[in-house]
């Protein structure tokens, strides 16, 4: 008798929860600064499978404080209905990924092709590192719209 396969947790994120996170929307990441206090950043995401991914440049605030504290509230919000997602993030060093993700978002984010190439070239320029949150809770408020 062979033992059970290991079985991958269930997603925390509805169907709605899903549906809302495919559309561009913009995300407020909130991180802990090194004193206690909260810093918020806008960002740029994808929904991959059941992770969600953003990107930032190296040397701002919020990703220093990622890298020294992992939680994050990760909040998407539009008009009354928003979704928060609370965990802890793996980061993603890898500068080539890195650059993939941003590009990747850009494209996402600028459906103009002449727009988000333009972005592509200055995010070449940078130092780019990329965080994963995989939900370890989810709270929404969505409506049927």
């Amino acid at each position: 008798m062979t033992a059970p396969e290991p079985t991958a947790p269930p997603s925390l994120l509805s169907d709605a929860a899903r549906r809302y996170l495919e559309a561009p929307r913009f995300a407020i990441v909130a991180t802990l600064n090194p004193d206690g206090s909260p810093l918020q950043a806008v960002v740029w995401y994808a929904l991959e499978d059941d992770t969600i991914v953003f990107n930032s440049r190296v040397g701002r605030q919020w990703p220093t404080n990622l890298a020294r504290d992992p939680r994050v509230s990760f909040v998407v919000a539009d008009a009354y209905d928003y979704l928060e997602i609370r965990g802890e993030v793996v980061i993603d060093e890898d500068p080539v990924r890195s650059q993939a993700v941003i590009a990747g978002l850009a494209h996402r984010y600028h459906r103009d092709e002449a727009s988000a190439a333009a972005q592509i070239a200055g995010f070449a320029q940078e130092q780019r590192v990329t965080f994963v949150l995989r939900p370890k809770r989810v709270y929404e408020r969505l409506s049927s719209r």
